[in-house]
């Protein structure tokens, strides 16, 4: 059977039998990935470590009938450990890679992997709160897959900004004249912290308060959601 290597990050397993996974991959070249690895639950095995949640490895599989199974692992980014040792980094982890997971069910995005591994570096370094590293990234995955929100000018007439009323399903901001009834009015901090976040501009973001954080957290969690129809059930886990 072919052998092929590949680069990817590890989204998710769950167990298979008594000691098998099957590793759910986001991959350089492929797209998402569903491979088995054998033996890696039992104490002994090699590479299980390498094939956790948030690691990035490159993996040698071979071709199966109905699934790929692994036969190597070699850690190029080692951010299970630091994401999965705290809970709000965990939590916001486990959003980014269901998210990259939906998104992933399309074609290949080179795009939307180098997304992928930039955002689970800069979480695991902990230098940045987890809920903006998590709403940089879903917008901007969302910006890459089609989908740019807009957060200054009026998203229905062109009206120039600045604006605060968002209405989701148009993509952005609304002026008065075009704002749809029910639509939520954010303050003009959280517009502004929406749009650092899709520029990726930190130094603006990390200026932000918690006001402005948990508006902004909502309208990135309803455009995320309303444009994978359908919703994430990592962003609304409790702790336990």
């Amino acid at each position: 059977m072919p052998l092929y290597r590949e680069e990817g990050v590890v989204l998710r397993t769950h167990k298979l039998g008594e000691a098998d996974r099957i590793v759910t991959l986001l991959t350089r070249g492929r797209g998402l990935l569903r491979a088995v690895a054998k033996g890696v639950r039992r104490t002994s095995s090699k590479f299980g470590a390498r094939l956790e949640p948030f690691m990035v490895a490159d993996i040698q599989c071979f071709e199966g009938r109905t699934l790929d199974t692994i036969t190597q692992a070699e850690t190029l980014g080692a951010y299970g450990p630091a994401i999965s040792a705290d809970y709000d980094r965990y939590r916001a982890g486990s959003v980014m890679v269901e998210t990259a997971e939906r998104l992933a069910e399309g074609a290949p995005s080179r795009q939307q992997y180098a997304l992928l591994i930039g955002a689970l570096r800069t979480l695991a370094a902990a230098r940045i709160p987890a809920e903006l590293v998590r709403d940089g990234y879903l917008l901007r995955a969302m910006s890459l897959a089609g989908w740019t929100p807009g957060f200054d000018a009026c998203v229905n007439c062109g009206a120039p900004g600045p604006h605060t009323a968002v209405a989701v399903q148009l993509g952005g901001v609304t002026c008065e004249n075009c704002r749809l009834p029910g639509s939520p009015r954010l303050d003009p901090g959280s517009i502004a912290l929406l749009a650092a976040l899709l520029a990726g501009d930190w130094d603006a973001a990390l200026a932000s308060g918690d006001r402005e954080r948990g508006q902004a957290a909502g309208i990135a969690a309803a455009y995320t959601q309303f444009h994978l129809e359908r919703g994430l059930r990592s962003i609304h886990a409790r702790r336990q």
